[in-house]
């Protein structure tokens, strides 16, 4: 299975979690530090609520998608503010 990546700018995270929630395959997030997070994974949601970490926008960061069909949409996403 191929990963397709995409880099996102100025980007809302809570809008991407939404956004991996709603995926058909898997959805990382790459960080310029190296971390990468498992946007699909209840823990990193959790962490994303809670407040407790700053969620707000994320200035550079690679998302990685495991379906071609939601690389598209995130394509959407980033460009327009609507993956519809």
């Amino acid at each position: 299975m191929a990963m397709n990546e995409q880099v996102i700018h100025e980007f809302d995270l809570k809008k991407l979690i939404a956004f991996a929630q709603d995926a058909k395959g898997d959805v990382f997030l790459k960080t310029s530090d190296g971390d990468v997070l498992n946007l699909k994974s209840k823990l990193t949601q959790l962490l994303a609520i809670s407040g407790n970490i700053d969620w707000g926008t994320v200035g550079e960061a690679t998302v990685v998608c495991s379906n071609a069909e939601d690389e598209q949409k995130l394509f959407r996403l980033n460009l327009f503010g609507d993956a519809e």
